[in-house]
């Protein structure tokens, strides 16, 4: 990655509502990252690594919104994650997918992974299957 394309790493999240609110599946995104990092997560550093969120309407606009504002809440300092309109989505190379499904003891996985696993666990038990 050089960092020149503007795009960045993201994820496309599927999930049933009526199982998990939106809110909470927002909330889990500003609990398993820093988003005060400016452009870097970790040792990971450059514009695509930047905390975003893109959105196709402006329902999920005003969501997005809704949970930065509850993630300053929780967060010392300024929020730097973004809400951008959503543009092309590229998926992934079939490695990637499930990556720490397939991978758990590698060394990413285990140093930086699995502690957010299991804080997200703990945290959302409610809503997580062991």
């Amino acid at each position: 990655c050089t960092g020149r394309t503007g795009h960045a790493e993201a994820v496309a999240v599927t999930f049933d509502p009526e199982v998990i609110p939106r809110e909470v599946i927002l909330d889990v995104f500003f609990t398993l990252h820093d988003p005060r990092q400016l452009n870097r997560q970790g040792n990971d550093v450059g514009t695509q690594y930047r905390s975003a969120m893109f959105y196709d309407s402006e329902h999920q606009r005003e969501l997005f919104e809704a949970a930065r504002e509850r993630a300053s809440e929780y967060w010392d300092g300024g929020i730097v994650t973004t809400i951008e309109p959503l543009g092309p989505f590229y998926r992934a190379e079939e490695y990637h997918q499930d990556f720490f499904a397939k991978n758990p003891g590698q060394g990413y996985c285990l140093a930086v992974a699995l502690p957010k696993v299991n804080k997200i666990r703990a945290s959302y038990a409610d809503y997580v299957a062991a």
